[in-house]
C-alpha cells in the first residue's frame, strides 16, 4: 500500500487565528475521560508490567496482569469516576461484548458511550488489505452496536492505529469522530471521502500507559499531571474553549495504590465551577452546532 508523503486529511490551523469556541453554560474546558476496555488475545505479546517474560508463548505474568483490568480494575475506576460524577466515553474493543458482557450492563447503568476500539488490542489497524480492513470495521460497529444497544459514533484505534484509507472507511459506517490524532485542544473537521469526520481530543500524555509505563511516572506524578493539565487548559479556556482528555487502562489505573491518585485528580476537577464533565458525542454535538 503506497503512502504518500503528505496527508490531505486537513489544513494547518493555528488555534490563535480561530473563531472563540464557547462551551454550554460558559465552561472553560470539556472534560471527558476515556476507559479503554480491552480484551487481549492469549497467544502473542501486548502492553507489559516487565519484558521478563515477553517472549514466551504464552506469557502468564503479563496476561493476567492485563486480566486484572476487566476482573477488577474497571469496578474500582467506576466507583471512583461515579463518585465524581465522571461518565466513561468507552474506546471499546468488540471482543469485550463476547466475552465481557457484565462490564457492558455496568455501563449501560452509567450511561457510558461506548466508541469503537478495534476488534481486540492484538490486532492493530494498518497491515490489512482494503477488504479486510472494510470487513474488520463493519464487523467492530456492528457488534458493538448489537453488544452495547447503540451503535458508536466515535473510535479509537487501537494503539490509535490507522491506514490511509481508515478515516474514509469509518464515516462509511458511520462513525463521526476519532481520537487517533492527537494534535489539538478543540475538535476540528478532517476530509473523508463521503459523509463526515471530526478529530476529537486525545492524549498520549494524559494517558496512563506511556506516562507510567515508558516515561515510569510515579501513580502520584500522574495524578499530578492530570491536575496541573486541567489548571492549564481552565486558564486558557478563558479566552477559547479547550477540550482536555483522561486516557485511562482499568488494568494499570485500577490498581488500589494508583486509584488512589485518580480519585484525588477527578475530585480536584469536579471541584471547579466553569468545568463540563461530559462524554465524546456531547463535546461533538456542542462543537457542531456552534461551528458551520
Amino acid at each position: 500500500m503506497s503512502v504518500p508523503q503528505q496527508h490531505d486529511r486537513f489544513p494547518y490551523s493555528p488555534i490563535v487565528d480561530r473563531p472563540t469556541l464557547r462551551w454550554p453554560n460558559g465552561a472553560r474546558v470539556a472534560v471527558w475521560l476515556i476507559p479503554n476496555i480491552e480484551h487481549f488475545l492469549f497467544d502473542r505479546p501486548s502492553t507489559s508490567i516487565t519484558a521478563a517474560t515477553t517472549g514466551l508463548v504464552p506469557d502468564v505474568l503479563n496476561y493476567a496482569w492485563r486480566d486484572y483490568g476487566v476482573r477488577v480494575g474497571i469496578w474500582r475506576m467506576m466507583e471512583v469516576m461515579e463518585r465524581h460524577g465522571f461518565k466513561g466515553t468507552v474506546a471499546l474493543n468488540a471482543d469485550v461484548c463476547t466475552h465481557y458482557p457484565r462490564i457492558i450492563e455496568a455501563g449501560n447503568k452509567l450511561g457510558w458511550e461506548w466508541m469503537g476500539h478495534g476488534i481486540n488490542n492484538s490486532i492493530l489497524i494498518n497491515e490489512q488489505d482494503e477488504r479486510e480492513e472494510r470487513a474488520l470495521i463493519a464487523d467492530v460497529v456492528g457488534r458493538i452496536a448489537q453488544g452495547t444497544g447503540t451503535r458508536p459514533r466515535g473510535w479509537l484505534g487501537p494503539a490509535l492505529s490507522e491506514s490511509v484509507r481508515t478515516l474514509d472507511i469509518l464515516a462509511e459506517n458511520g462513525i463521526e469522530y476519532v481520537g487517533d490524532w492527537t494534535n489539538d485542544d478543540q475538535p476540528y473537521r478532517m476530509n473523508v471521502a463521503s459523509g463526515s469526520m471530526h478529530s476529537m481530543p486525545y492524549s498520549v500524555e494524559i494517558n496512563d500507559i506511556p506516562a507510567m509505563l515508558d516515561l515510569k511516572q510515579s501513580p502520584a506524578d500522574f495524578g499530578q499531571m492530570i491536575r496541573d493539565q486541567f489548571d492549564v487548559l481552565y486558564e486558557d479556556g478563558k479566552r477559547t474553549g479547550r477540550v482536555m482528555s483522561i486516557c485511562l487502562h482499568p488494568f494499570l489505573i485500577g490498581h488500589p495504590h494508583r486509584s488512589k491518585y485518580l480519585d484525588e485528580a477527578l475530585k480536584h476537577i469536579a471541584s471547579r465551577q466553569e468545568v463540563w464533565i461530559t462524554t465524546g458525542s456531547e463535546i461533538l454535538d456542542a462543537y457542531k452546532a456552534g461551528t458551520v
